[in-house]
């Protein structure tokens, strides 16, 4: 009887740690699935507000290219009415939109990782700045934020940079360029064949030195103005009231001018490399302005050639229709965000 007792107490003993390893499992996956829908839904988000606002000012972002690499001594664009007019005329509507499913395939990725990143960055940067003693209470200030959004910035560059330098080879290329790059794989084989791995990372360096200011800045504005009008509540707001979406919009708006201006020369040298190499960019402005073979050794030689053969003014060739382009965009961009994180019921918010 004695050892059947054992025996009884032994099995009963295992049935309950088993039982309790079970529920402490089953309480461990709990969390991280909850953890892994989180940050799919963030991801998706983030991805819905990229592809949206970028759709929205598609026929600018391509009027921009155009005017940032055409020569300037054989002129087709001459200003935002005209350039778009022009494009409307000569290819239509989907000239209007040409590139723009290349465009959305790296801004759809690109947006979804620079807004989890930023998301991250935020939690990561103000956890150690309050391991400083005195700090223990601090809320992100906005030189904090810009950190973040740097940080992001270049994460989200590196990872989709290929898909930038395709997207603006399809979007300069026209009906009448002596070779087609007839979608985003076969360019990207085409690139890969002709010009090596190496290409597709031309313009990189200049890329991300530009995208330090201008992602950076984009959320340091955007997260510092909404912060300043819930504490202080100007032009009427009503206290205890979550900011309208016309307001989103404003402080979006102001975010992405401050940022792109700041930026805005980078991307014109970014843009012109990434046409190095390429043997069909005839119609594009070369070193020196003439038609054929881009001769860029480099980002401060891009620089340097600009600036000496076109002006300094080259180097915001294409700012007022990047200007019009990129005030919605970012607008739209940080607002639908925040929308469809509030449909997925995403609690966290890129402040907290």
């Amino acid at each position: 009887m004695a050892s059947e007792d054992v025996v009884g107490k032994t099995s009963a003993t295992i049935a309950n740690i088993a039982e309790e390893a079970k529920i402490a499992s089953e309480g461990v996956k709990a969390p991280s699935r909850l953890a892994l829908l989180g940050i799919c839904k963030s991801l998706a988000a983030g991805g819905i507000a990229g592809g949206v606002s970028r759709t929205a000012v598609a026929p600018l972002e391509r009027l921009k290219i155009l005017l940032q690499v055409q020569n300037p001594h054989a002129i087709k664009y001459n200003g935002t009415i005209q350039g778009l007019k022009y494009i409307w005329r000569t290819e239509g509507l989907r000239g209007m939109f040409k590139g723009n499913g290349t465009n959305c395939a790296r801004i759809v990725p690109n947006s979804a990782v620079k807004f989890f990143s930023y998301e991250e960055a935020s939690k990561g940067i103000l956890w150690l700045y309050k391991q400083q003693p005195g700090n223990e209470d601090a809320e992100l200030t906005p030189l904090l934020r810009l950190g973040a959004g740097a940080c992001a910035g270049i994460i989200a560059m590196s990872a989709t940079y290929p898909m930038d330098l395709v997207r603006g080879r399809l979007t300069v290329q026209t009906d009448k360029s002596p070779s087609q790059y007839r979608g985003i794989a076969h360019a990207l084989k085409t690139v890969l064949r002709e010009e090596g791995p190496r290409a597709l990372y031309k313009g990189w360096l200049p890329s991300v030195i530009g995208v330090v200011p201008y992602v950076g800045l984009n959320f340091a504005v955007y997260e510092s103005l909404k912060d300043w009008l819930v504490k202080t509540r100007p032009f009427g707001l009503t206290e205890g009231t979550d900011l309208s979406v016309t307001t989103k919009l404003a402080c979006g708006a102001a975010a992405g001018t401050v940022g792109q201006t700041v930026a805005y020369p980078l991307d014109v040298i970014r843009r012109r490399m990434q046409m190095v190499g390429w043997k069909d960019a005839a119609s594009v402005v070369t070193a020196g302005g003439k038609s054929g073979g881009l001769e860029y050794t480099g980002m401060v030689d891009a620089f340097r050639k600009t600036v000496r053969y076109e002006g300094f003014r080259a180097l915001y060739k294409g700012l007022v229709p990047n200007s019009v382009k990129v005030v919605p965009s970012i607008a739209i961009a940080f607002v639908t965000y925040e929308v469809v994180k509030d449909v997925l019921h995403v609690e966290m918010r890129i402040s907290d």
